[in-house]
């Protein structure tokens, strides 16, 4: 009586007194503890973001002026479409696995099998435009230069009043250029590679047009960025270092490098959660092929894969409005 007793009161403790936590399985609370931590993670990382654009808002680069290239449509300006596509797709993909847990909770296999296939191509759609936008960026469209002190200096028309790629410009030189080496340059740095197009081209062609001034990284009281005088822009680039070709994580052609710090890491790091869903998404869905879930009478597995699914989908809304929209 007494050995049975015993048994039982270990039952009720392992049991949790008889009954579930919050009346959910383990794997679904561990779930759920996993997405409060990476909530808590995430959030961080947006709080630095936030203080530090907050700290530098005067040079933080204006995200329609960054984001306006849209796939097969070449020189036309489309700022922020391709993004709000991008954002509406991963949206999708949480439809339609809000469906796949609901054929699971019916048991149809076809169903699970059919819409747990539309997720995992949204997510690989998703994936591969983050890893297109993230080229665009990292590639750069205009060029600009950097001055002695850092700041940056991007070119513009003033006949035509809009900024104007380097490339529409510069002056090349039929002068042979070499590698520069370490033990014959100055600071003894070397180069990996030639600059496309060098400071004494863009200079030179910069002078060969008196409709080219220069614009600041820094925005005036109504938002925009401050426009030179033709005077002034000659000042300013006398002090220039360099030219500066797409984005990286110390130079940034389109004001603040801290911008494009935040960015890689940021949105690198939800799309690993993506890219990281989508193979969750794929082994499942290969288990609902199989019949695996099937057998067991129940698809818990693929409502715990979608509550991963739907977080990562609300962290890019927040990404999404913190990097493209405030």
């Amino acid at each position: 009586m007494q050995a049975s007793s015993l048994s039982k009161t270990k039952e009720n403790t392992w049991g949790g007194g008889g009954s579930k936590p919050l009346d959910a399985a383990y794997g679904k609370l561990m779930m759920w503890f996993f997405i409060v931590s990476d909530a808590l993670t995430f959030s961080g990382f947006l709080v630095a973001y936030g203080f530090s654009r907050f700290k530098n808002i005067d040079s933080w680069p204006i995200a329609d002026e960054v984001f306006t290239h849209f796939p097969f449509l070449h020189g036309i300006d489309a700022p922020m479409y391709y993004v709000a596509l991008m954002t509406f797709i991963l949206i999708f993909s949480s439809v339609t696995m809000v469906l796949a847990v609901d054929a699971g909770h019916n048991n149809n296999k076809n169903r699970v099998a059919f819409y747990m296939l539309l997720t995992i191509i949204g997510g690989a759609v998703f994936v591969g435009s983050q890893a297109w936008e993230w080229k665009n960026f990292i590639k750069g469209e205009y060029g600009a230069v950097e001055i002695q002190n850092g700041d940056i200096l991007q070119f513009y028309n003033l006949e035509e009043e809009k900024r104007i790629p380097i490339d529409e410009f510069y002056i090349s030189s039929t002068q042979e250029r070499i590698t520069h080496d370490d033990n014959v340059g100055i600071w003894y740095l070397s180069e990996a590679k030639l600059p496309e197009i060098t400071l004494q081209e863009v200079m030179a062609g910069f002078n060969n047009d008196q409709n080219l001034t220069v614009r600041l990284e820094k925005l005036d009281d109504t938002g925009h960025k401050i426009i030179l005088s033709r005077d002034e822009a000659e000042i300013k680039l006398a002090s220039a270092t360099r030219v500066v070709k797409g984005a990286n994580l110390i130079r940034n052609e389109y004001g603040n490098p801290l911008f494009a710090d935040f960015f890689f890491f940021i949105t690198g790091f939800h799309g690993f959660h993506v890219f990281s869903g989508v193979i969750l998404n794929i082994i499942i869905f290969i288990n609902v092929l199989l019949g695996t879930y099937e057998k067991r009478g129940q698809y818990d597995m693929v409502e715990k894969v979608g509550l991963y699914w739907h977080f990562v989908d609300l962290v890019w809304v927040f990404v999404f409005t913190f990097f493209y929209l405030v």
